[in-house]
């Protein structure tokens, strides 16, 4: 007899014969079943019941729910709550009372989700304080369950404190409040910083209300961006605008100072209602201006780097915290008004001469175009009147052309004076923009700092040659080169150009000459000081008709008289009456000679 059986005595008054009949002591065996089924609860399948925790181990949580048999749940189901133990209370939901194998199916997630919209809308009405499980990182923040819901927790809503590291905080359970729900999409927001802010709301209201303008204290940097720098002043903090960070200027904060760096700090403003404070880190130290050499003065030359630059001019930071301006004014000798860019860059190392300082309003002006000789000092001495020069073209305006003959020494080049011979409309139709051009000095107004330059002066006036060869009267080849309103341009010659009228270029036929026909044209104007020829090609051929009528009128008066002797007849003779048309016509050429002689 084995150890296990051998004090076991079986019962002497047991009745086999009952038992293997399905009845025991007068009992019916279903109702013995029956008996024992209503110990148990009644459990449907899908249905949410409490549990009651058995057990607890890394891979599965045991929970009864008073049936006759134990449920098993995956322990990754119980993420969120990390302080599960033997005997908690836990919902469950019953997928199955009996599968395949006889098991109880349960699942703790599947009884969360079946309420948890419920409890998160009740937690965002009450603004209750709710737990939560960080799953994992997402774009621009966290995946936190809650009662079985993914919500989504920005990273801004983290910390009060900037997070650069979120991962530290993936599978970690945290308290959370529901600060935003959308009902159509089902989407969740929580906060932790909500939570944080409230504990440290009543702490930031007392150190504000202790503080004072140009109290100092010690902070620890905990952002940087690029326009200041947050301190955190225990609790609560403060700004270093980026112009309070230093004397001098600085373009990038983390030059400055480094995160989690403890500093000193003066308090510049603060705000109690917007709990904003102002704090100042340069002030802390001496202004430079006061520690600026006190003998420097107007006139004397300083050297420094450019630190910004504008079109207007640079800053030029002759010593840690002391600048001083270069406007583009002094730059260059030039009259022209050009962008700074042009000059100098950031970075640069400049010699300067100060042209006015205030120490008292901190304020210095700097020159460099000083540092070379004036241009205009002894202009009549290098630019004198009739001196030849080769000029660049710089602009153009609708009266001339502006030339630049070196740095700061430009000259303007009437229309009239570009040539002799041509009708120049535009400047431009002459020349081109940054072409170099010939000029010889005209005129120079010292005062103005102007030069009046021309072109056409260097070579001869051709239009002593063409008064000789334009007489009035003389028939010239021509061809119509341009029609105008008021009459036709005709070309001469290479470099002579003429005009007509639309009653001088009627043809013999009556019809009108048209451009681009070559006719003969008779001068009946010529104007040197106006540079003017007015052409006829009408004339050229009414003026022969003109003469053969003029001579049969006279050879008619010469036989006139032979006829009244012939006849007997006396007559007497009006001279007056005898003057031709054709005689006034050259009474009037003639008059006009003489006037023009005169």
């Amino acid at each position: 007899m084995s150890e296990l059986t051998k004090n076991v005595q079986p019962l002497e008054d047991f009745n086999w014969d009952e038992f293997e009949n399905g009845t025991v002591a007068n009992v019916a065996k279903e109702d013995l079943d029956k008996a024992y089924d209503n110990t148990l609860n009644k459990v449907a399948d899908h249905q949410v019941v409490d549990g009651k925790v058995v057990s607890v181990d890394k891979k599965e949580v045991v929970v009864n729910i008073g049936y006759k048999s134990d449920g098993i749940i995956p322990a990754t189901e119980f993420r969120y709550n990390p302080d599960l133990k033997k005997d908690d209370i836990v919902e469950v939901y019953v997928e199955s009372v009996e599968d395949r194998s006889g098991k109880l199916i349960l699942s703790h997630k599947k009884a969360r989700l079946s309420k948890a919209w419920d409890r998160v809308n009740q937690a965002l009405d009450e603004q209750q304080v709710i737990q939560g499980f960080i799953k994992c990182r997402t774009k621009g923040g966290m995946i936190v369950d809650v009662f079985g819901i993914e919500a989504f927790l920005p990273g801004s809503q983290i910390d009060v404190h900037p997070i650069r590291d979120y991962d530290q905080f993936v599978g970690k359970t945290m308290e959370f409040k529901v600060v935003k729900i959308n009902q159509e999409f089902r989407n969740v927001v929580v906060s932790h910083k909500a939570l944080i802010e409230q504990e440290l709301e009543a702490q930031k209201q007392e150190i504000i209300s202790r503080l004072e303008k140009g109290q100092i204290l010690e902070g620890t940097v905990k952002n940087i961006t690029s326009y200041g720098v947050f301190v955190d002043l225990g609790g609560v903090d403060g700004l270093i605008h980026i112009t309070d960070l230093s004397w001098g200027r600085v373009d990038d904060p983390k030059k400055v100072v480094e995160l989690d760096q403890k500093i000193n700090v003066v308090i510049l403003d603060f705000d109690e209602e917007k709990k904003r404070i102002a704090l100042g880190l340069k002030q802390l130290t001496p202004h430079p201006w006061d520690a600026l050499d006190a003998n420097l003065k107007v006139g004397d030359h300083v050297t420094g780097k450019v630190v910004v630059i504008a079109d207007y001019g640079a800053f030029v930071e002759v010593q840690p915290g002391v600048e001083g301006l270069i406007h583009v004014s002094e730059m260059s000798w030039s009259q022209h008004l050009r962008s700074a860019q042009e000059f100098l860059k950031v970075g640069d190392e400049v010699e300067a001469v100060i042209l006015t300082l205030d120490r008292d309003e901190r304020k210095m002006s700097l020159g460099i175009k000083q540092l070379k000789e004036d241009p205009w000092e002894a202009i009549e001495v290098k630019y004198p009147v009739g001196s030849k020069h080769n000029a660049k073209v710089r602009n153009f305006t609708n009266f001339g052309v502006f030339v630049e003959l070196e740095e700061g020494v430009d000259g303007l080049i009437h229309i009239s004076d570009l040539s002799w011979t041509k009708k120049v409309k535009h400047p431009s139709e002459f020349t081109k923009v940054g072409e170099p051009i010939d000029v010889v000095v005209l005129d120079i107004d010292k005062e103005n700092r102007r030069l009046s330059l021309g072109h056409k002066q260097l070579e001869d006036n051709p239009w002593d040659a063409f008064e000789e060869q334009y007489t009035v009267g003389s028939v010239h080849e021509g061809k119509i080169t341009e029609m105008l309103e008021k009459g036709a341009v005709v070309q001469l010659d290479e470099n002579v150009e003429g005009f007509a009228t639309p009653k001088h270029l009627v043809k013999e036929d009556g019809s009108q000459a048209q451009q681009g026909e070559v006719l003969p044209f008779k001068v009946i104007e010529f104007n040197k000081d106006s540079k003017r020829i007015i052409l006829s090609h009408s004339r050229t051929f009414e003026d022969v008709q003109r003469d053969e009528k003029r001579a049969a009128r006279k050879a008619a008066a010469t036989q006139a008289p032979r006829a009244a002797k012939k006849d007997e007849t006396p007559k007497i003779e009006n001279v007056a009456a005898s003057t031709t048309l054709g005689d006034i016509d050259v009474l009037a050429q003639l008059k006009a000679q003489m006037e023009k002689g005169e």
